[in-house]
């Protein structure tokens, strides 16, 4: 199974994208501002707990969370980053360097929202669960 998160251009220090699975568009996204400089460590344009991941593949499991309970979305093997969720929340301050996924975007808030009222996180990992089942699930984040 191969997940794509395509984003926008940053704007406010917010980077809003589109989640899809296999090709299909699932959610929309909210993270932290793009800070990567292509070519450049992250030690170098990393600001703790507010820039995006980089760019690139990633394998991606349901592991149990302490901060978000068990069956969380984790992202593996970032360089510079650790403990990376997908998971639900409002604004850049609920991401610190983590996707949100909702149904909605309010994009001159800064916001989105429909997590766990629209059941986009349930579905979306029950989609990577059955994904799982059947071999590896990789997420690719693509910048603008």
């Amino acid at each position: 199974m191969i997940l794509t998160l395509q984003r926008q251009p940053s704007y406010k220090s917010a980077t809003f994208g589109s989640w899809s699975i296999d090709g299909e568009w699932f959610c929309h996204t909210l993270e932290d501002e793009i800070r990567e400089i292509p070519g450049q460590p992250v030690s170098a344009w990393k600001v703790h707990g507010k820039t995006a991941i980089p760019a690139g593949r990633y394998r991606i499991t349901l592991e149990y969370s302490p901060k978000f309970g068990p069956d969380t979305i984790t992202v593996h093997d970032v360089d510079g980053f650790v403990g990376v969720r997908v998971h639900g929340g409002n604004t850049v301050a609920d991401t610190e360097g983590c996707p949100l996924v909702g149904s909605m975007i309010d994009r001159e808030a800064c916001r989105i929202s429909g997590a766990q009222a629209a059941g986009v996180l349930r579905d979306l990992k029950a989609k990577i669960r059955a994904g799982l089942n059947r071999g590896d699930v990789w997420l690719d984040v693509v910048n603008p």
